[in-house]
Formats: C-alpha cells, sequence, structure tokens
C-alpha cells in the first residue's frame, strides 16, 4: 500500500530533488494561528509536515519544544483537537503528507485502535513516537502499519551498528536520523559528521534518510541535505512563533529553509 509519504518520495526522486519536512506543535500558540501557518506550509516548499501532538511530559524536546506544547495545551489543544486540525488541513490538500510526532500516553490513553481509525480518518500519513523502541512494535508500531500508516524510527548518532537492524525493523516511510546527541535545538549539525552516518544507514536500508535536529539556516537546511534524502526543521521555526512573528513572517522563514534544502 502507497502511503502519501511514500509517493512523495517517489516524486521528490523523480525530480532529483531533495525533502523539506517542517515541524509545528499543534495550537501553538492557539488553534486557529497553528492551522494558517499549517496551511501555508506547503506553499512555502514545506514536502512533508511533522505535527506536534502537545503533551505535558515532553522528555525528548528541548525547551523551545516543550514551551510549544505547554502553550498549545494552555490554549485546550488536545488529541482529538490535533486530529481535527489535520483534517482541516485535508479540506483545501490532498497530497501534503502529515506525520504526527509526540508520545505514546496519549495514544495509550485514547486506544491504539480507536486512534489509528481517528489518525486515518483525518488524513494522517504517518507517526512518529519517540518513547516506543523497537522491542514494543507490537503495542503501536505493527497495528499503525495495518491501519495504512507509517512508522518512522528515530535513528542517532549512538545507533550502532549491532542496533541499527532493530531499528530499521519494521520501520517504513522514511528514517529520520538525529543528528546530534541530546534534547532538541540544543547544538548545530555538521554536515561533515552526518554524512557518514547518513550512508551507514542507508547501507541498511533502502528508505529515504532525512535529517533533523541543529537545523536552523537556509545554508545549514542545503549542507545537511546535500549529504541526506532531505532535512526537518523544527525549533528554528517554533522560536519564530514563540517570538510572536506574524503567521506571514513564519511562512517567508520557512520558505528561505525549503528554499535551502532544494537548493541541495
Amino acid at each position: 500500500m502507497t502511503t502519501r509519504i511514500d509517493a512523495k518520495f517517489a516524486a521528490l526522486a523523480a525530480e532529483g530533488r531533495k525533502a523539506f519536512v517542517s515541524y509545528i506543535m499543534a495550537g501553538d500558540p492557539d488553534y486557529d494561528t497553528s492551522l494558517e501557518v499549517v496551511q501555508g506550509l506547503p506553499a512555502a516548499g514545506v514536502d512533508i509536515i511533522e505535527l506536534g501532538l502537545p503533551f505535558t511530559d515532553p522528555m525528548a524536546d528541548g525547551p523551545t519544544i516543550q514551551l510549544a506544547g505547554q502553550r498549545a495545551l494552555e490554549a485546550g489543544m488536545t488529541l482529538d483537537r490535533t486530529l481535527e486540525l489535520a483534517r482541516s488541513f485535508r479540506e483545501t490538500d490532498d497530497t501534503t503528507p502529515i506525520v504526527l510526532m509526540g508520545y505514546y500516553n496519549p495514544i495509550h490513553s485514547c486506544g491504539v485502535d480507536t486512534f489509528l481509525a481517528k489518525a486515518k480518518d483525518a488524513g494522517i500519513d504517518g507517526l512518529i513516537v519517540v518513547d516506543l523502541p523497537p522491542e514494543e512494535d507490537s503495542e503501536l508500531c505493527i497495528p499503525a502499519q495495518e491501519a495504512g500508516l507509517n512508522f518512522i524510527r528515530l535513528a542517532t548518532p549512538t545507533t550502532d551498528d549491532k542496533r541499527l537492524p532493530r531499528v530499521l525493523q519494521n520501520t517504513s516511510g522514511f528514517v529520520y536520523y538525529v543528528s546530534i546527541t541530546g534534547i532538541t535545538g540544543a547544538a548545530e549539525a555538521e554536515a561533515g559528521d552526518v554524512g557518514p552516518e547518513v550512508a551507514r544507514i542507508k547501507s541498511a536500508t533502502d528508505l529515504p534518510v532525512i535529517v533533523g535536529f541543529g537545523i536552523n539556516t537556509p545554508q545549514k537546511s542545503k549542507a545537511i541535505a546535500s549529504v541526506a534524502d532531505g532535512a526537518v526543521v523544527g525549533s528554528a521555526i517554533v522560536s519564530r512563533i514563540a517570538a510572536g512573528d506574524s503567521v506571514k513572517d513564519v511562512l517567508a522563514f520557512v520558505k528561505t529553509l525549503a528554499d535551502g534544502a532544494h537548493a541541495a
């Protein structure tokens, strides 16, 4: 079964282009602003949207994303409203893939089968659940794939050759390579460090490898995309939203990052 994510990477490969992926926290700073930003992302050059699911205890996230989650929760964001936001986006865009990124607790509370049915109905294409290791695949990963959703995994600089096959097992859509150890938004990614790691992962899988963490300028976006199948930017965009930039300004910034990746 081909998902929107598979179709997008096939189209990019046919054009010889790299992917630009952007992360936005659903409901930050409020539902309407967040929806407006998400709706504007494809025109700003975003190939795949990562939609953050706000959670009270986001242990893998740095302060920027943590605060975004807090703002969203304070504005009344829930799992159902996050899916509602995706559904609203789908009313005008049926092709741009949406990956829901978050933690297992809200999904578990909803009930896996119920959640998967709702997510599929809302137009979600893939999941990144950062606190579910491969050892727990039967919990969500395998049911998600059976429901027609890609289950995307993170590989990190500490994922050695012994661990890598386990990480890649049952993964689909793409592999998200975390370019630096630690939390989001903390340090800067260096293409020289990332290139060999991406090559190592690609030697073990046919899936595209997209690199995130530590990418905050168009130059960095281009440099990282040049050694991978694409680049992800989250904290740098979320920072602009936190600073109170207008939707127009946020999207203009996103476009510079997308142009960087696409120039690779």
